[in-house]
């Protein structure tokens, strides 16, 4: 299936009322997430953020591809900040577009195909590379970075330090749940 049909197919889920239900669901839970399961470490002087804020909107992903993803992923960041905004620091716009992004990706990867280790693995590390280390390492030099002294490799090697440590639990995540509701969303 090509990306434009994916794209299609996905708008198409949105008007289905069962799958809008399901999203709403899926955002609920990355709301939840996004809130109450996430843990902080200190490393090489800086914290790293340890989340599964992922696993709602690949299930988003699988289910009803990149579209509803990208609305799970954009919406569950905007919504868990204005529920709980102590929970992170102030709300910045370039998380939201991270959460928007992964969403499209794992929807690319995931959505009406056999959700297997290899399209896992391309999706997450297509994900991890690009929008947790670089974009995020890139917003964070700019919200705390400038003026400091860290450079933007000290946050670039936070987020690739903290990218290792999640790959193996996010990938057994990714595919077990993924192909769960691969076979659900089939019934």
């Amino acid at each position: 299936m090509s990306f434009k049909e994916k794209f299609y197919n996905s708008i198409k889920e949105l008007t289905n009322v069962y799958s809008l239900v399901a999203i709403a669901m899926l955002l609920a839970i990355r709301i939840i997430v996004g809130i109450f399961a996430n843990s902080t470490m200190a490393l090489f002087g800086n914290m790293i953020k340890i989340s599964i804020n992922f696993l709602p909107i690949a299930v988003a992903a699988a289910m009803f591809g990149p579209v509803a993803a990208a609305l799970v992923g954009g919406l569950g960041d905007i919504l868990s900040f204005f529920i709980n905004p102590a929970s992170g620091g102030a709300y910045f716009p370039g998380f939201t577009l991270n959460g928007i992004l992964t969403g499209l990706i794992l929807g690319i990867f995931l959505y009406k195909n056999n959700v297997n280790i290899k399209t896992v693995l391309i999706s997450w590390t297509i994900n991890a590379v690009f929008i947790e280390i670089f974009l995020s390492g890139y917003w964070l030099y700019f919200i705390y970075g400038t003026g400091s002294g860290d450079t933007f490799w000290v946050y670039l090697l936070t987020r690739a330090v903290s990218e290792a440590i999640k790959f193996v639990p996010s990938v057994l995540l990714i595919l077990v749940v993924g192909k769960a509701v691969s076979k659900i969303k089939l019934k």
